[in-house]
């Protein structure tokens, strides 16, 4: 009879190279992400494969070979950089005798440890629930023992089937809650259009800087630090370019590599925000030489969640710790597509609230042509 071990604090992780030409990035990301959630990292086994085993991911020797390292250094957890399966991960288990999580029950456990609104904890739980009904189906042993003794005997019902009915009236209620607090956010939404407001949603690769710039934009005092996923829950604040201006500005959860796709799906609700959106200022750290990828990985979340059609101006973050001068970039046609600033310093701010202030100014024409056209139609 197999139970899952506990694990611990202090970890052994595993980086295995497919081909992908941002594998070095990725085993540094890792390293932060395991530091995100309070791990310390032991050691890291690295590898190189073609395809992954289809029943440990990694080769029989590169298996023993963490279990070595794993015992050498006293590690109870072991954690995989990729996405593995439930029998994947029993499998490990079983050979290795200790914790092993992936990359994805890493980033909900980080996400699980920030979020502080009801909003958040609620989606944060929804997507762990989601992540975990499928580790019911072909998972643990002691899930699939009979239920037997004093006050358990009854319907013959194993403990596998009462988990998983306990789970689905579970994240049935959890949706529920969601699609109420949806439903108060579309009621804000249609609010502020009313009152003809623009919205921007501040978007990027975690951090990114998009809250540190949150705060110079908007003089908020939202949580700002050098760590991964800082901020989860979205905040909303006014930002006042001039008398006539009526803007709201919303900073956002940041995007990572292989987000998982239980977090994309239960934060929908929160990223509504973004779909909806007038504008994004899609922040880049432009101190990073994996700047270009994570532009491609935003993106690439952005049109799984239908906000890819969205107006995008890209804000070069950090330009302070690069030396580079702030300055503002336009496209073929004359419109602004870039502002180089940072945050942290103020350097280049100015751009920015006047490259808005010009896509607002653009906006409000666009409105008046339209209203215009309407009324020639009419008459």
């Amino acid at each position: 009879m197999f139970d899952r071990h506990q694990g611990g604090d202090e970890a052994v992780l595993v980086c295995l190279d497919f081909g992908d030409a941002d594998y070095a990035d990725s085993v540094a990301e890792l390293k932060e992400l395991a530091s995100s959630a309070g791990i310390r990292t032991l050691a890291v086994v690295q590898g190189k494969r073609s395809r992954p085993d289809p029943a440990l991911f990694a080769g029989s020797g590169k298996v023993d070979e963490i279990g070595e390292t794993a015992r050498a250094y006293g590690a109870q957890l072991v954690i995989f950089n990729h996405q593995l399966s439930p029998a994947q991960e029993r499998n490990l288990e079983r050979r290795l005798e200790c914790r092993v999580i992936d990359r994805t029950s890493l980033i909900l456990d980080i996400f699980a440890q920030r979020a502080r609104s009801h909003e958040g904890k609620v989606q944060v739980e929804l997507a762990q629930l989601e992540h975990l009904s499928t580790r019911l189906v072909r998972g643990w042993t002691h899930l699939e023992r009979q239920k037997g003794g004093i006050g358990l005997r009854g319907p013959g019902e194993t403990q596998l089937e009462t988990d998983r009915r306990l789970l689905g009236k579970r994240v049935k209620l959890l949706k529920d809650k969601l699609a109420t607090l949806r439903r108060q956010r579309d009621t804000q939404r249609r609010s502020r259009e009313r009152a003809g407001s623009l919205s921007f949603s501040i978007v990027g690769y975690t951090n990114a800087g998009k809250s540190t710039l949150f705060n110079a934009l908007t003089k908020a005092d939202a949580y700002a630090a050098d760590q991964l996923f800082a901020t989860l829950d979205t905040t909303s604040r006014r930002l006042y370019l001039d008398d006539k201006s009526n803007l709201v500005i919303s900073d956002t959860v940041g995007f990572v590599r292989q987000l998982p796709h239980t977090l994309v799906e239960a934060f929908r609700a929160t990223l509504e925000e973004t779909v909806r959106a007038d504008l994004l200022l899609h922040v880049v750290d432009s101190s990073q030489e994996s700047r270009d990828s994570q532009v491609a990985e935003v993106n690439k979340v952005l049109h799984e969640i239908g906000a890819d059609t969205v107006p995008q101006l890209l804000v070069w973050n950090k330009i302070d710790l690069k030396g580079i001068a702030p300055a503002v970039e336009r496209d073929e046609y004359g419109r602004i597509s870039a502002v180089r600033l940072s945050a942290r310093t103020g350097e280049g701010l100015g751009l920015l609230r006047s490259a808005i202030s010009e896509f607002v100014a653009d906006r409000q024409n666009e409105r008046k042509d339209a209203v215009t056209g309407q009324s020639n139609l009419d008459n």
